[in-house]
């Protein structure tokens, strides 16, 4: 495996990003990087963010939730952010992906955690609570989903996936831009460009469409299917927290709420913004987080 590492000197001075690197190896030779604030004694509260963002998208959420006494995990995904970046494509797996987050959870042992997903954290988030289901006592889901292949593709999304892998030109401020109601600052565009000096370093950007089931026949899809079987089952609090003008999720909150048991009952919420909520509501969506923590804190 081939891999880049970003120069940090182009994180110097991102706006809004004070907080010290933690870097964890997931396999010999691949560094994940990882946020971590809060009392070290606080209930974990674990931000995933997802496609093509980086942790950079909880910045004004971590100091928060964190004051409130969580200890806030921010893993930047392999590909992204200060993490290491393999420039194969082919690295870039499913199974991959959710094999390097499995090895972050159990090194750091992190036990009694509520999951904050959204996009492709929710794809691997989701999967990665069913799959450790002891180490998570909570979900909270933010323009989320976890595809099994069984939907009908719409054709923007394969003329999306075909952007991703053929495109010579990939904008990756640009993607975020349009997924925000609220017009970032030229400083907090170059900070999402920041982990992504040359194009060889956005190859994990590039490929999470492709990782998208979208038959039966994926592997992912099927794999995906037990992952909803457990979340049938699902009893620990299970609450969503969509935005009222992101296209891409819109209605996959009340299915959600319907087939997660437990999800019934919980304040679920819809908060003003785009698909980034994270960028339009940053301190409703952290409020959501603290009162669902509270009587864990009282306790």
């Amino acid at each position: 495996m081939r891999i880049l590492r970003t120069d940090e000197a182009r994180f110097e001075g991102l706006p809004d990003y004070p907080f010290l690197p933690n870097y964890q190896e997931v396999e010999p030779g691949l560094r994940m990087h990882f946020v971590d604030e809060g009392p070290a004694n606080g209930v974990p509260v674990i931000m995933l963010h997802g496609e093509p963002t980086w942790s950079y998208l909880y910045r004004h959420m971590i100091p928060v939730v964190a004051a409130a006494g969580h200890r806030v995990l921010a893993p930047d995904l392999i590909g992204f952010g200060k993490s290491d970046k393999p420039i194969a494509l082919g690295d870039y797996t499913y199974d991959n992906h959710l094999r390097w987050l499995s090895h972050w959870l159990e090194t750091l042992d992190i036990r009694g955690a509520t999951l904050v997903c959204q996009n492709w954290g929710s794809l691997l988030g989701l999967r990665l609570a069913t799959d450790h289901p002891g180490r998570f006592n909570r979900i909270i889901v933010g323009n989320g989903m976890l595809p099994t292949g069984e939907a009908r593709v719409p054709t923007a999304f394969k003329v999306w996936k075909a952007f991703a892998s053929r495109s010579p030109w990939f904008p990756v401020s640009k993607m975020v831009q349009l997924g925000t109601e609220r017009a970032l600052s030229k400083r907090e565009l170059a900070a999402y460009e920041a982990p992504f000096p040359r194009d060889e370093y956005k190859g994990g950007a590039r490929a999470f469409p492709a990782l998208i089931p979208t038959s039966q026949s994926d592997t992912s899809g099927a794999a995906n299917r037990e992952a909803w079987r457990k979340l049938e089952k699902w009893r620990k609090p299970f609450i969503t927290c969509f935005s009222s003008g992101d296209p891409i999720t819109r209605g996959v909150d009340r299915q959600m709420q319907r087939r997660i048991p437990g999800a019934h009952g919980q304040p679920h919420m819809t908060l003003p913004g785009g698909h980034f909520l994270q960028e339009d509501s940053p301190n409703a969506f952290a409020r959501v987080i603290i009162d669902a923590l509270k009587h864990e804190m009282a306790a």
